[in-house]
């Protein structure tokens, strides 16, 4: 079969039948066999629908907490901005406090820099600077002092050593005589120092050699002292020349300003406690709920004391003023047809009315429906009738754009158009279904054709 269907169910008076006038029948014309889609009513597409408002929020916190107050209730009408709900912010504030006290203490070092050294800040580094020099002169001194003693106390030291060295020689050589023996012309040998004599002089020895022990280990100890001594002696001017210089470097730090460095380490910590600020105060916000828009809230799902997290629900916000349709049912079949601006009639049942509306939007992803592939299609009202409510259900038919006609070349020659017997005219249902044609002259016509057929 053609790509064309001849219309049948035709109320049809052909041209070119005398003056005998035709009075027009209504004729159905069946759908082709095997037709599939949606129904038509004067080339409509029905489907069933819901209504919902227009724009909804289900609204949640950014951040975990407790919540302190609810200022809302179910039914609620709120403006932009209104306080719904508010988390516990004790933690929060002293944060923002901490980070308010961090940004000024920046901003005052950063003050500093800018405004350079002040007199007193300069006279005061001089006056370091002196007092450190002064400690370094006294550490020298100090140090040389105590040479000119070490040096004294080891000479002394060296004498007794030597001193004692002299009284154990000459004891030595005492004790040496005593021990002489002489022999006698008798034959008998005579040591005539034996005895008390030789005890005593004994006991002078054994003293001389404790003194000069006492001398030397003296002498020794001083040496090793002394040695210490030059060091600590030595660190000590060391230490004192390091806090000269680094009181000298801070007198010549004030009297030169401040480098670009320090000027911009200082704006670069005024920065971050600003962020720092910022930060806390975006997170104190955040524990407060606020209305996005105009609107009733429909749904409360917390209250005082319990607990939240991030991205929970926690309230529904809806614009009641502004419902419109979506569809649930229409079908990918039908979905071709449609077009963004078309006009709709919407059947309200439970209200037993129908409103006017135009297709606004068509979803660019599908859904299923008990197996079926549907199109989700929105709708527009013209006018809100009273008592519509969220929720209502609907019937819709997308009408499409008025058909035009047109006479299809041939028809007076006899001769065949693109194929096409002679004397038809074209019908376009402006829908996106092409073209159908039917016989004759068109006074009346009722047609039902499948889908692509």
């Amino acid at each position: 079969m053609k790509r064309w269907l001849w219309a049948l169910g035709l109320a049809i008076v052909l041209s070119g039948c005398g003056a005998r006038s035709v009075t027009p029948a209504p004729t159905p014309v069946l759908p082709t066999e095997g037709a599939t889609g949606g129904i038509f009513s004067a080339g409509g597409v029905v489907a069933s629908g819901v209504v919902a408002p227009a724009q909804e929020a289900h609204l949640a916190f950014t951040v975990a907490g407790r919540v302190q107050s609810v200022a809302v209730a179910v039914g609620d009408q709120v403006q932009p901005g209104a306080l719904l709900v508010t988390l516990e912010t004790a933690a929060m504030e002293a944060q923002m406090a901490q980070a308010e006290a961090a940004l000024q203490a920046a901003q005052a070092q950063l003050a500093r820099l800018q405004e350079g050294p002040r007199p007193a800040e300069i006279a005061a580094a001089q006056a370091q600077v002196e007092a450190a020099e002064a400690a370094v002169a006294q550490a020298v001194a100090r140090r040389d002092q105590l040479a000119g003693a070490i040096e004294s106390e080891i000479a002394a030291a060296r004498a007794q050593v030597a001193a004692a060295e002299a009284q154990q020689r000459q004891a030595q050589e005492a004790h040496d005589q005593t021990l002489k023996c002489y022999d006698m012309p008798d034959g008998n040998r005579v040591c005539p120092a034996l005895g008390p004599i030789e005890e005593q002089a004994r006991y002078a020895l054994n003293a001389a050699n404790a003194a000069l022990a006492s001398a030397q280990a003296q002498l020794e100890a001083l040496t090793k002292g002394a040695v210490a001594r030059k060091r600590e002696a030595d660190a000590a001017v060391k230490a004192a020349i390091a806090q000269r210089d680094a009181a000298q470097a801070q007198l010549d730090l004030l009297q030169a300003g401040p480098t670009s460095a320090q000027v911009a380490a200082a704006e670069a910590a005024v920065a971050q406690a600003e962020a720092a600020l910022q930060a806390a105060r975006v997170a104190l916000e955040e524990a407060k709920l606020r209305a996005p828009f105009a609107g009733v809230v429909t749904a409360l799902e917390i209250g005082p004391g319990e607990t939240v997290l991030p991205g929970q629900a926690v309230l529904v916000l809806a614009d009641l003023s502004r419902l419109q349709v979506k569809t649930t049912d229409l079908s990918e079949r039908d979905v071709a047809g449609v077009r963004v601006g078309q006009q709709v009639n919407v059947s309200i049942e439970a209200l037993g009315v129908q409103v006017a509306g135009r297709v606004v939007r068509i979803a660019s992803q599908a859904t299923t429906l008990g197996g079926d592939v549907v199109y989700e299609v929105v709708i527009e009202l013209d006018e809100q009738p009273p008592g519509l409510r969220w929720g209502m259900s609907v019937e819709v038919e997308i009408i499409p754009s008025a058909p035009t006609s047109e006479h299809i070349p041939g028809a007076e020659t006899g001769g065949h158009a693109w194929g096409r017997p002679p004397g038809f005219t074209v019908i376009h249902t402006g829908s996106g279904q092409g073209a159908r044609m039917i016989a004759g002259s068109v006074e009346s016509l009722v047609v039902a054709w499948p889908r692509g057929g």
